[in-house]
């Protein structure tokens, strides 16, 4: 009998002992498992669940409408690349004619004609008077009435281009502030055309003409590129027909627009900085044999004089001319980088 009571008190007491341990370990599990499951921490997992999918939805439309948005603008890009080449294609005009607007001239046909042909003749006088051969009296009426006038409206027109670019970048800037501050894009560009130097303010100005005639700004800032056909001025009126076209952010679009202007400029300069050694050696090269005749013809006039005065010589002066002329034309298009 004291055997069976020692068993069972034994017994008894493996049993508090193992159940006290189990209430011990449940107790230490509940209280470190408990803020993982309390109301406040279950509210916000799921709140951060729901906010991650939603943002994980709100990115997959973000992206959907950056997509769509994306092509919009490529296909209004193929539209107007190819409405710009059909009316280069359908032009009557000859390029040239153009040209003389493009200079800031405001000639027309008929009176370049003539003053092509008043400096041709005004040339070929002038040899005869001096008593050079009849062939080279007809050479230099050829070139007075065929290549200096181009010549001088070339050159105004490349002077023209780059105060153009020069003002451009600033113009742009003004219609960006402007859009920024609520104004109208009409009030805008109608500043830029009151503040801007010429000819920058004056193309501007054409525009808010054609606007005032009833066109709309997409088809007015057109006239832009065709009397400054420039890459800039391309880019401004692509810009400005997307925009209103497909929507979106102009005075982003231009603020980013007036970066690219100013770093095209940038990069320009670089360009032209890094290939003035080319251009001083070209023309030193193409100067030389002209003050080697020069000074030959001052130390020995004896031996030049026979180059000038005999048919032979000045027949090989005009070979020699023409060589020239063709290597300082190959030079000048090696060295004339353009972006």
């Amino acid at each position: 009998m004291a055997d069976l009571n020692t068993f069972l008190a034994s017994s008894l007491a493996d049993y508090l002992i193992t159940a006290l341990i189990m209430v011990s370990v449940v107790g230490v599990t509940f209280t470190l498992l408990m803020p993982l499951f309390s109301k406040d921490k279950l509210g916000k997992r799921k709140e951060s669940f729901v906010n991650n999918s939603n943002s994980v939805a709100g990115s997959s439309a973000k992206r959907v409408d950056t997509t769509a948005r994306r092509k919009t603008v490529q296909e209004q890009l193929k539209t107007i690349e190819a409405a710009q080449a059909a009316k280069k294609k359908n032009a009557d005009k000859p390029i040239f004619a153009d040209w003389i607007g493009q200079a800031g001239l405001t000639w027309s046909k008929p009176k370049f004609y003539v003053i092509s042909v008043a400096c041709g003749l005004f040339i070929f006088l002038i040899s005869v008077l001096l008593g050079q051969p009849i062939w080279i009296s007809l050479a230099l009426l050829f070139v007075g009435i065929f290549g200096l006038p181009r010549l001088y409206v070339s050159r105004k027109r490349k002077k023209r281009f780059n105060k153009f670019l020069d003002e451009f970048p600033n113009a742009v800037d003004i219609i960006v502030r402007g859009i920024k501050s609520g104004m109208p894009l009409g009030d805008c560009m109608q500043i830029a055309a009151t503040e801007s130097k010429d000819p920058v303010g004056a193309e501007f100005a054409h525009v808010l003409d054609k606007m005032h005639m009833g066109m709309p700004l997409a088809e007015a800032i057109h006239y832009i590129p065709k009397r400054v056909p420039l890459q800039e001025t391309n880019f401004l009126a692509i810009v400005i027909t997307i925009q209103a076209q497909a929507g979106g952010s102009l005075s982003e679009a231009l603020g980013n627009l007036s970066k690219t202007l100013r770093q095209r400029k940038e990069m320009k300069g670089k360009i032209k900085a890094v290939s003035q050694e080319a251009k001083t050696s070209a023309a030193i090269i193409g100067s030389l044999p002209f003050l080697v005749t020069l000074m030959l013809s001052v130390v020995a006039p004896d031996y030049i004089g026979l180059l000038i005065e005999t048919e032979i010589g000045l027949i090989l002066i005009g070979i020699g001319l023409f060589w020239m002329s063709l290597g300082i034309l190959v030079m000048r298009k090696m060295i004339d980088f353009k972006i």
